[in-house]
């Protein structure tokens, strides 16, 4: 039973290798193996070559006879990775998964049910946990002289790791279906605790190289202090390091950890599992209902579905926060920002311009949120189409949510870099207006692309939002115009001046979008109405 159940949960996690979420059809065996091929590469070519010149950046600290410190860093990353890695996990397939009723009605014993959820989550854990460990391993192995200590502890630790990512996942994941259960906007939590971690690893990605060099530094004073002040840590650093005493204590806490861990989820399991989310009450307040235009109805429609997924939230409306943090970076570093303008292009405050524009433009191109607008309409698309409101109504709402979430954005981007610049008037007015057009276009050319390649029978909106054809079209499609016009400006920049360039940008830009508005409210019409 317990091999067919666990056959069954490996088939869940790993469905992306076996199904097509455009369609949710089976893949053919060539594409399966492809994507587990490029999974393989993805996990230990990339990311296991990356945690492999991690720690041979560290290697210094093995050389100074501290190996525990090494052990003790690298053990602290592949735990932050391992948990991160599974806790959602732990959340949807532990505590949230959806068959959990279906299995408790069968004659299965809830401990089976368990034990293979828990096998599950372990498995996930550990996946991303020896992604960062094992390479740690390795070249402890190239460095110290091998016995028998020094090459059983490091891998018993790493079991032991693997325990301890188990045991913080079943943890966190409780915390996180408990805290679910009473979240109003869990799409909008979900967006600032991935952008919170976003900001967290480029933070530390690019101080990674001077954190190392500090550390490698002041190696004996850190290794001293932790020793002095947090001596348990030290334990587990020796663990790791050869020291069959600190291993064994080590082993005691952890496994006496996972068994506290097992007992209390074997007590509580089926609670939590058929638990509901606490739905929270509300008073009746007789109330007058506000009358809305059907501009003002549709428009909080679209709202209320951007709002409603985080991951259409994450991938297609990321530009409207990076827009205004990339002006309050230019506001701070604005005297850098200066002289690298100044540097670039030798003092000409117009072409400084132009520079800024394109990468306003840039950031502008984050935003594609028409080019997946049609195709999430998915087989609910007839009530759009059977409202009493035109097309022409529908396909302007799209493109209303697309220029309000990005212009307004863009405009607060530009005025920064005008008060960082100082440019004329001339080229200000086009530092604001031009990003403006842009995300015009942007939407027009979005809501396009998804007209004519919709896809309204997916399974997973992640394969609308992430892998549709559209949404390459549109982002690639957009860096590749701006690229384009940078390079022709590049090649005529003795035979044009910036202000001229400019303004045949703007011409072009007006051109195109009247282009694609006039073919949306035609022929765009007529394709909305056959879908």
């Amino acid at each position: 039973m317990i091999k067919t159940l666990l056959k069954k949960q490996l088939l869940e996690l790993n469905q992306n290798f076996f199904q097509d979420k455009k369609t949710g059809k089976a893949k053919s065996k060539s594409r399966t193996i492809l994507s587990i091929v490029g999974f393989a590469i993805l996990m230990i070519g990339v990311l296991g070559g990356m945690f492999f010149m991690l720690s041979m950046s560290l290697q210094p600290l093995i050389s100074m006879d501290m190996g525990w410190l090494y052990f003790l860093l690298m053990s602290m990353i592949a735990l932050a990775l391992g948990i991160f890695g599974s806790v959602f996990n732990t959340y949807a397939s532990l505590y949230k998964a959806k068959d959990n009723e279906m299995l408790l009605s069968l004659p299965i014993p809830v401990s089976n049910i368990l034990v293979v959820r828990l096998l599950g989550v372990y498995l996930m854990g550990a996946m991303y946990t020896l992604i960062v460990y094992l390479p740690a391993v390795i070249v402890y192995y190239l460095t110290v002289p091998l016995s028998l200590w020094n090459v059983v502890c490091p891998l018993i630790f790493g079991l032991l790791l693997t325990i301890v990512v188990l045991i913080l996942s079943c943890v966190l994941g409780w915390g996180v279906a408990k805290a679910s259960g009473r979240l109003k906007n869990k799409s909008l939590v979900t967006v600032v605790l991935s952008l919170a971690f976003l900001v967290a690893y480029y933070f530390v990605y690019f101080r990674a190289s001077q954190m190392i060099t500090e550390l490698l530094q002041h190696a004996v004073t850190t290794g001293e202090s932790i020793r002095m002040r947090a001596y348990p840590i030290y334990v587990v650093g020796r663990a790791a390091a050869g020291d069959g005493v600190a291993l064994l204590l080590v082993s005691f806490v952890v496994v006496a950890l996972f068994l506290l861990t097992v007992y209390v989820l074997a007590h509580s399991f089926l609670s939590i599992a058929t638990a509901t989310d606490v739905a929270s009450r509300k008073a009746y307040r007789r109330q007058s209902l506000r009358r809305s235009s059907v501009a003002g109805a549709l428009l909080g429609k679209e709202m209320r579905r951007l709002l409603a997924s985080s991951v259409y939230m994450l991938n297609c409306a990321l530009g409207t926060l990076l827009l205004p943090l990339a002006g309050i970076l230019i506001l701070w570093k604005g005297q850098d920002i200066i002289t690298m303008m100044t540097l670039l292009t030798e003092g000409n405050g117009a072409m400084a311009g132009v520079l800024m524009i394109a990468v306003i433009c840039m950031l502008v191109s984050m935003n594609d949120i028409t080019a997946p607008s049609i195709s999430l309409e998915g087989n609910t698309l007839w009530l759009m189409q059977s409202l009493p409101v035109t097309p022409q109504q529908v396909l302007q709402t799209k493109i209303r949510l697309h220029v309000l979430l990005t212009a307004i954005p863009a405009v607060i981007c530009s005025v920064c870099v005008c008060i960082v610049l100082q440019p004329d008037v001339y080229t200000a007015l086009m530092i604001v207006v031009l990003p403006m057009l842009y995300a015009l276009f942007g939407a027009l050319f979005g809501l396009t692309v998804n007209l004519l390649h919709p896809n309204l029978t997916w399974t997973s909106e992640t394969a609308v939002v992430k892998q549709s054809m559209s949404i390459l079209a549109v982002l690639f499609g957009g860096w590749l115009l701006v690229l384009l016009l940078g390079l022709v400006y590049y090649l005529l920049r003795h035979q044009i001046s910036p202000q001229t360039f400019l303004f045949l940008c703007l011409l072009v830009m007006i051109a195109v979008c009247v282009a694609f508005y006039r073919y949306l409210m035609t022929e765009g019409v007529k394709r909305f109405v056959r879908l």
